[in-house]
């Protein structure tokens, strides 16, 4: 395709909304109409623990793809940490985008670290490579599931604090006047009417009071490119903590946005209209060593490169479930042969028992896959 509009597939999420956007004024450069297209994927009807079982690389991607292979549209936008290593024949990465902060963030209703929280605290996350390094980190924690868009995951972790109060203010109100008004006395907050403390939320915690909350949680941890593409990493109603990527190694191709396509002309369009080359050399790494570990989205693995001048300092983290035993190094591999020497650097950690905890979370993950099988012919 030489000229029109290009039209490009979506998920429908408002962070992926916002990606494919960016995208967008992109390509807005080369002159080109462009059409984004929303497509339901089979990881948006999914519930989380089957998202793990299944692998959720490739869960939010596939369907996306398939539309590209159809010819429904020209192209497609992901989080590049989502997509499989092992691309559908006749598909490429037409464009990496340069990349946002790739690492993680700690988010809580009043501030502090990691090492702030008190002991037994719960801390929400989706993915099995935060909970290990969390735990790894801080053993006496509990790491619960939490699933939902960014702003949801938010959202739940200030909505019991919000939704206490808004029962305190029901209760208080509907007391009789002289026990109110002693109420009253020790807190001039609740001299507003119940309406008038809720007309001074903000949106976002008025969307919190509506959730229905299966658990409370103490923090959450995101991913920084997320809240910030999503315009959330900093506001009054919550505090966001960088987490230090010395320990928290995010996941292979974290931060990054990736075009697939498979039209000539639409990859050479895109490629010349956005590809960051510092960002595919790194993310390159980074998938590379993933795919030859082969722990896919199934074993807790973070892997995290920078190039610098003529080298690519690479990090990579291999834990178990409860972070207790780890495969962890760094190495500068040489710009040259960068793919190569990824490579290798995945067969030292191999060897070095990173096969062995890989191999142990495969059988995990079958172990549970049995379960929910035989729980489900009961």
């Amino acid at each position: 395709m030489t000229s029109g509009t290009l039209r490009l597939a979506t998920r429908g999420s408002d962070l992926a909304l916002r990606q494919a956007a960016g995208v967008r004024d992109e390509l807005s450069t080369r002159r080109r109409d462009v059409e984004l297209v929303e497509v339901e994927t089979r990881g948006d009807e999914l519930d989380e623990a089957l998202i793990t079982e299944l692998g959720r690389t490739g869960a939010f991607v596939r369907a996306l793809d398939e539309e590209v292979l159809s010819g429904g549209v020209d192209a497609a936008v992901h989080s590049l940490k989502d997509m499989p290593t092992e691309m559908p024949e006749g598909l490429v990465v037409a464009a990496v985008g340069e990349r946002a902060p790739a690492g993680d963030a700690l988010v809580t209703r009043d501030g502090g670290d990691l090492a702030d929280l008190p002991r037994g605290s719960v801390v929400g996350t989706s993915s099995l490579r935060r909970k290990a390094q969390v735990l790894a980190e801080r053993p006496d924690l509990e790491v619960r599931p939490l699933r939902g868009n960014v702003d949801t995951r938010i959202q739940k972790l200030i909505a019991p604090e919000l939704q206490a109060e808004h029962e305190r203010r029901i209760e208080a109100e509907a007391d009789s006047a002289a026990e109110a008004a002693e109420f009253r006395e020790t807190d001039d907050e609740y001299e507003r009417t119940v309406e008038e403390w809720f007309d001074d939320l903000t949106d976002f915690q008025r969307r919190a009071l509506e959730h229905d909350l299966e658990h409370e949680y103490d923090a959450i941890v995101l991913a920084e490119a997320g809240l910030r593409r999503s315009d959330l990493f900093y506001r009054d109603e919550y505090a966001v903590e960088r987490l230090d990527r010395a320990d928290h190694v995010p996941a292979p191709g974290q931060g990054a946005v990736a075009v697939t396509a498979n039209d000539p002309d639409v990859i050479e369009t895109i490629r010349s209209a956005m590809d960051h080359e510092p960002t595919r050399v790194a993310t390159s790494v980074e998938r590379t060593v993933l795919a030859e570990l082969g722990g896919g989205c199934i074993a807790p693995i973070g892997v995290n490169a920078l190039v610098q001048g003529e080298h690519v300092s690479t990090r990579v983290r291999v834990l178990s479930a409860d972070g207790d035993t780890q495969v962890a190094a760094i190495r500068d591999l040489p710009l040259r042969t960068y793919r190569e020497a990824a490579a290798e650097f995945a067969d030292a950690l191999r060897e070095q028992g990173a096969a062995d905890l890989i191999a142990a979370a495969k059988r995990s993950a079958e172990t549970e896959t049995a379960k929910r099988v035989e729980e489900g012919d009961e």
